[in-house]
């Protein structure tokens, strides 16, 4: 009988050992494709809000793409980002959130580090249920004790999202709205991490 008791902990060790490893896996990102020939003017004219997806994946690429002109490395040789930080603390975090879990986006790695392997994609779109059939939806955070600042600064990675969306023909709709306590619990966010927006990105239906 404790042979047994002690084989049932045993294998419930190694099984949770090896979900906490899975949810450690670090996918290295293709670089960025910074060829695009749409103009900062254009992208601005055509902007807009869209919420009909299609199921067409986005290529690493792509999502790279997007990732780097959220908050990506723009001066290596000062670790700089894309987006303004306020004393350069770059408090937003990019959770990546996709049907094989959520990840989060290393701009100093241009790679993904899986969180999870739940899809929490129900829990960010609520009532809104365009927001399940896109591919990808950005989740930003921020763990500025200036709960104000920390959503300025989401905010202009969210701007950076639309704009390269609309540059490379994607679709996306910055969102406020989310189940923030359940996101919490799922992702395991430090007590000061705060969810602020979410982009849904993906193909116009």
């Amino acid at each position: 009988m404790k042979n047994s008791i002690r084989n049932l902990v045993l294998a419930s060790l190694v099984l949770s050992f090896s979900e906490f490893a899975s949810a450690q896996t670090t996918v290295k990102l293709p670089a960025p494709d910074k060829s695009n020939k749409m103009t900062l003017m254009e992208s601005l004219e055509k902007r807009h809000s869209e919420r009909s997806f299609s199921d067409k994946q986005l290529t690493d690429v792509q999502l790279s793409s997007v990732l780097w002109a959220a908050c990506g490395i723009n001066r290596p040789e000062s670790g700089m980002i894309t987006a303004p930080s306020a004393m350069n603390r770059q408090d937003v975090k990019v959770y990546v959130c996709r049907k094989d879990g959520v990840w989060l986006y290393l701009p100093k790695e241009n790679a993904l580090k899986q969180i999870t392997s739940q899809d929490v994609r129900k829990l960010i779109a609520g009532s809104q249920d365009f927001v399940n059939a896109a591919p990808v939806v950005l989740l930003l955070t921020s763990n500025l004790e200036n709960k104000e600042i920390g959503s300025l600064d989401a905010g202009y990675v969210s701007q950076n999202i639309c704009l390269a969306c609309t540059a490379l023909g994607l679709a996306t709709v910055p969102r406020a709205s989310m189940d923030k306590e359940a996101l919490h619990k799922a992702l395991n966010l430090a007590k000061d991490e705060a969810l602020i927006v979410n982009n849904p990105v993906g193909f116009s239906k």
